[in-house]
């Protein structure tokens, strides 16, 4: 039996390989992959070669990047993070032979997995198995950003993901995939109004299908609008929270402009080079600001225990079920197949195609 393997072999190359399956042991069990999703921003810094992965050290008992050899180096085997399969083989009397199921094994069509070592989250009968893309990873990504604006405001004692937006004004810079869930996961968890700022037409297409409002950075200053919009008390306006998802300094830049004063930017977004454009001198230090880093390596500090990764997929699925059909239709802007995968990946890279969420159908 033989396996499909994306690989990217060097800034710009990406070819799909052969490799012999794994034979099936005892406690294990095989998937034959039905859908990959594409991540844009992650997986196109390895095919750039702007990844910081790829040029230097990550010493992960500091927590510092550092001179050395790559942590990462090419060829990079294991690409992508969004995959659904279906159960053909088992060993173990957890996972059942049939089974759909979403998991984090990169672009390839078939993976032999071990249910004590990684996570298989197996997928409802009434969800779309394409969704399933979103459940394992990408979406806990996005639960997890509304997570940290929740012990924002309430620390360890956060009951509900909704408990940092719920009846608060909210901004979302950006528009791609992880701006879009997570703000669908805010108006779903009771924001009182939900402001999607993202200066491309398309996209700001996406999100008004997917029944969201938006404004166009470029077109007079978003920051007077909405502050001009969400008054609070006296010298008090603006957005309570904003939720950072585009990895550019200009996108950070007008998320602290858009806060009321002390508020919190959640930055979800994976900024590949320097910030100039952020000018902690002026809003950031004169309304005294707070910007917190929501990254899915770890949820905010005490809530482990109760907030896990298994819940934050919960909440994707609930998230799934209400919005299923528009995420569907207006958010999954293109199918192709697996074998595409190379001529895709290097024509998003080199900004030849446009598409919102890519899926991959082995």
């Amino acid at each position: 039996m033989r396996d499909k393997v994306v690989v990217v072999t060097g800034p710009g190359r990406v070819e799909v390989v052969e490799q012999d399956a794994a034979p099936l042991r005892p406690g294990t069990f095989r998937v034959e992959t039905l859908f990959s999703g594409v991540s844009a921003g992650t997986e196109l810094s390895y095919v750039k070669g702007t990844n910081p992965y790829l040029n230097v050290t990550w010493n992960a008992d500091l927590g510092l990047f550092q001179p050395g050899a790559a942590s990462t180096p090419y060829p990079v085997t294991r690409l992508g993070y969004m995959q659904v399969g279906r159960v053909v083989e088992s060993d173990t009397p957890a996972v059942a032979v049939g089974t759909v199921g979403a998991m984090t094994y990169g672009h390839r069509t078939g993976w032999l997995a071990d249910p004590v070592a990684e996570r298989f989250v197996a997928l409802p009968d009434d969800l779309d198995p394409l969704l399933g893309v979103y459940v394992a990873h990408m979406g806990p990504i996005c639960a997890n950003g509304l997570l940290h604006a929740a012990a924002d405001l309430h620390g360890v004692d956060v009951r509900a993901l909704g408990d940092g937006v719920r009846g608060r004004r909210v901004a979302v810079v950006g528009a791609g995939v992880v701006a879009l869930l997570t703000a669908l996961l805010a108006r779903r968890n009771g924001a009182a109004s939900v402001v999607v700022l993202d200066p491309t037409p398309q996209r700001r297409d996406v999100a008004e299908a997917l029944g969201l409002e938006t404004l166009d950075p470029d077109v007079d200053d978003p920051a007077v609008v909405l502050k001009t919009r969400w008054a609070h008390t006296a010298g008090d306006r603006g957005a309570d929270v904003v939720f950072q998802c585009r990895g550019q300094a200009w996108a950070l830049q007008l998320a602290l402009r858009l806060l009321r004063p002390q508020g919190t930017v959640i930055d979800l977004a994976f900024y590949q080079g320097g910030a100039e454009a952020v000018r902690l001198g002026e809003e950031f230090h004169h309304n005294g600001l707070s910007l917190r880093c929501a990254q899915i390596g770890r949820v905010p500090r005490g809530l482990a225990p109760t907030w896990d990764r298994e819940r934050l997929s919960a909440e994707t699925v609930d998230l799934l079920r209400t919005y299923g059909d528009v995420i569907r239709k207006h958010l999954v802007s293109a199918v192709v197949p697996f074998e595409e995968a190379p001529t895709l990946l290097t024509d998003l890279a080199e900004r030849r195609r446009q598409e919102l969420q890519v899926v991959l159908s082995a």
